[in-house]
């Protein structure tokens, strides 16, 4: 549909604000706005039962800062040679500071005494001592805090609007104020107005490849191990009214992972889990039947150490996980335990106890030899059996030669054989719209747009190393300042 800059004649919706996106972005934003006296309407793109974008399924930690000088130099430091303006830095770390407090005020626990904070990625950096991980529920994962959360909009009047994705944010023709959003239902389109405001709380571009070609370094494509609606719809929207693009280029990964077409999102292969210890060998390879990584090492959320920098994991697509029949019959090659992910949590995807099934679909391939394995999946033989070779002598020596591998060092020996095909994978990409230390969206010159606000990942702060929990921190943070900022608008009487 193209972009209709005028009000409709007759509005289906209205509300003072309105936030597109139903995760702890759209919940801190819609709650702050709602509870400073503001009529807010939720748009979720969504069926009921799938909302939650990434909070839901994420570890379920949030970031909390205990102080605003030590969080900013840790920020400051997590961004390196990405300079991010240093009214955002310290916007950021004196919003981040309240994250508990504001989570107690509202009635829930940040768990600081049961369980003590851990997960400090970068622990080297300046200020890192200032930077907690918390979380809400009796264990960590398992959408607890996600579901406190969403009780904090259950508990108000604030009408949430499922399976009603945003398309179209409206101008004002004369003022260029955003005034409202064009949403579809279904096989409809629906006309809401926000006599206040908008707040994009919407999420990243992870589900749409074409902006994954066109924004992210060095991968083809990328699977998601997060929400599938997160499209990029928000980036869409805001550029369409001028907005200004950051971070484009960064995402928490890549990791890699199965992605099957039967299944919406990733699937995490146990073999390459770091903590995982499996009976019988593994390796992966690349398109040139070549090992390229140590494939146990823990990335810093798909960072690693390069010459001196954190650079992501080089993910040379096609990958395919090697193995051997002594890890096909240990067990499952799946965790489907509903911790965290959008495939444990949402799909629940039954994987057989002993990978016959799978094994049956073609998601796992078998071969009674390396050499007809590699023919099966189109690699160079003679260079997967010396591949497969140099790993069983180092294994032999007790030493991986190529990698420094620490973890599992078990020959590939006993046959048949089998290979998983791997894809890029990440829960979710930073990158969107710019916005300012008001949470207001802005323009290339970095003239706001009026009436126009975002928080969370659509165009999040960070910018190059990531911080785990540091999204669902920097939803609650700028959720709240937008969610402020926005009820704080003078109605429209129009």
């Amino acid at each position: 549909m193209p972009h209709e800059p005028l009000a409709p004649q007759q509005w289906d919706v209205e509300g003072d604000v309105v936030v597109v996106g139903f995760g702890a972005a759209g919940v801190a934003a819609s709650v702050t706005a709602h509870d400073l006296g503001a009529e807010v309407v939720i748009l979720e793109k969504a069926p009921e039962g799938e909302h939650g974008g990434n909070t839901r399924v994420a570890g379920q930690g949030y970031l909390n800062t205990s102080g605003a000088e030590g969080a900013a130099s840790y920020l400051t430091a997590l961004c390196g040679p990405f300079t991010v303006p240093q009214a955002m830095i310290r916007v950021w770390a004196e919003e981040m500071c309240r994250n508990n407090e504001w989570l107690a005020s509202l009635g829930g626990d940040p768990q600081e005494h049961q369980h003590p904070p851990v997960g400090i990625e970068f622990p080297d950096l300046p200020g890192a001592g200032s930077v907690h991980k918390f979380h809400d529920g009796p264990t960590y994962g398992y959408s607890y805090t996600w579901q406190r959360f969403e009780s904090l909009v259950k508990e108000r009047p604030i009408p949430v609007l499922y399976e009603t994705p945003a398309r179209v944010l409206i101008e004002d023709n004369v003022t260029g104020e955003i005034i409202g959003v064009r949403a579809k239902r279904r096989d409809e389109w629906v006309s809401v107005k926000a006599r206040c405001s908008v707040v994009l709380t919407c999420g990243g571009f992870e589900n749409n490849q074409e902006m994954i070609r066109n924004y992210l370094p060095g991968i083809p494509y990328c699977y998601t191990s997060g929400s599938p609606y997160n499209e990029g719809d928000g980036i869409t929207m805001a550029m369409s009214v001028g907005a200004d693009l950051w971070h484009m280029n960064n995402y928490a990964g890549p990791s890699m992972a199965l992605k099957v077409p039967e299944v919406r999102t990733s699937f995490s292969m146990q073999a390459l889990h770091y903590s995982k210890e499996q009976p019988g060998g593994m390796i992966v390879v690349g398109p040139d039947a070549r090992r390229f990584c140590d494939e146990k090492y823990k990335t810093r959320h798909g960072k690693i150490p390069i010459n001196g920098r954190w650079m992501p994991l080089p993910v040379p697509c096609p990958m395919h996980m090697i193995f051997d029949h002594t890890m096909f019959a240990a067990g499952p090659l799946y965790d489907g335990h509903p911790s965290h992910g959008w495939t444990q949590i949402i799909e629940r995807y039954p994987w057989s106890e002993d990978n016959s099934a799978e094994l049956a679909k073609g998601w796992v391939k078998r071969a009674e030899s390396i050499a007809a394995l590699a023919d099966l999946i189109g690699l160079p033989a003679a260079v997967l059996a010396e591949t497969v070779a140099r790993w069983n002598r180092d294994c032999a020596a007790g030493a991986d030669s190529q990698f420094g591998r620490k973890l599992m060092l078990a020959p590939i020996a006993q046959g048949p054989f089998y290979t998983v095909e791997l894809s890029p994978s990440m829960l979710n990409t930073q990158g969107g719209p710019r916005r300012n230390e008001k949470g207001q969206i802005v323009r290339p010159d970095g003239s706001p747009i009026p009436r126009l606000y975002s928080a969370g990942e659509l165009g999040s702060i960070y910018s190059y190393l990531y911080q785990g929990t540091g999204n669902i921190g920097e939803c609650l943070a700028f959720g709240r300042i937008s969610g402020r900022n926005a009820a704080a608008e003078v109605p429209r009487n129009a």
